[in-house]
């Protein structure tokens, strides 16, 4: 028998590993925890999708749970025919897109000249950022910057103060050091500038992390109130989130206190609650529509082939 014959007869056979029972368990109840943990986590949404389909009474009685009760879509067209809650769906819109694009843009600035070990005083620079973190001048003082820049009541407030983010910045920042420095030389050689190696080289590679730090702006964006209930004071300039915090206070006056008329024959026929899922619901899907135009960006592997050899 050659060397190599006994060998290989002395090599495991990997084909045939069978999976012993204490691993089925584990993965029966590894994959049980984890179905109900998800069901779990769309139980409320459930919930509020059935109670703004069911009829005023069901809601009111409150026998409504994950299944609609006298299906109707009147709370809807309630809901949608409202103009203070189309007027304050705008506002979201144009805040999240408008500031997304800038925040991004600005960020991404911020993040590639860091990324360079040659930049002079980049490690001060980057300790400045993160001095920022983990301090800040406060409320008040804040209030007062945007009072001296004219910006309280105008739609600027609610993205100018996160035009950068350092975290996010961090992220984009390691990403561009993980890039092939060869890229940046061979396009140096052939006369590119900085800009150009960043805009035409460094970002088309980049379209995992921008679309993920995108999204993570368009998510804050979108779902902060905070902001507009410390600087906007306008009903006209009142975000979406702003609209409902207010809306869940005081489902009742929600609309007289901000000036809105409103359809009271539609409002008699309607529960407040329905009202509420129904508003809830519409604000959440347009972010939710997001995720499968981003997803396919997530994925890994872009730089496969960029460099040869």
């Amino acid at each position: 028998m050659s060397a190599g014959t006994a060998a290989s007869t002395q090599r495991p056979k990997r084909s045939g590993l069978k999976i012993s029972v204490g691993e089925r368990i584990f993965t029966f109840f590894n994959y049980t925890f984890f179905i109900l943990l998800g069901l779990t986590t769309l139980f409320p949404f459930v919930n509020l999708l059935a109670k703004s389909l069911s009829s005023e009474a069901a809601v009111i009685s409150g026998k409504v749970n994950l299944i609609p009760i006298d299906a109707q879509i009147g709370t809807y067209k309630y809901v949608l025919s409202n103009s203070m809650f189309m007027n304050a769906f705008k506002v979201s819109v144009t805040v999240t897109v408008v500031g997304t694009a800038l925040a991004l843009f600005m960020t991404t600035l911020a993040a590639y000249p860091l990324s360079k070990p040659r930049l002079h005083g980049r490690k001060w620079f980057i300790l400045m950022y993160i001095f920022t973190m983990l301090f800040s001048g406060g409320l008040i003082p804040t209030y007062l910057l945007m009072q001296k820049l004219h910006l309280i009541n105008s739609l600027p407030v609610l993205f100018v103060p996160a035009m950068i983010s350092v975290y996010n910045m961090l992220i984009i920042k390691n990403y561009f050091e993980g890039l092939p420095d060869e890229l940046e030389e061979s396009a140096k050689i052939d006369g590119a500038s900085n800009l150009t190696i960043l805009f035409r080289i460094m970002l088309p590679l980049s379209l995992p992390v921008l679309a993920t730090i995108a999204l993570f702006f368009a998510v804050h964006f979108w779902n902060d109130y905070f902001t507009s209930m410390i600087y906007i004071n306008k009903a006209d300039l009142k975000p979406l989130q702003l609209y409902l915090k207010e809306l869940f206070v005081s489902s009742s006056d929600a609309f007289l206190r901000a000036g809105q008329d409103i359809n009271i024959d539609a409002a008699m026929n309607t529960a407040p609650q329905a009202i509420q899922a129904a508003s809830i619901i519409v604000a959440t899907v347009p972010i939710l529509l997001v995720y499968p135009f981003l997803q396919k960006y997530f994925v890994k592997g872009v730089l496969v082939g960029s460099v040869k050899g």
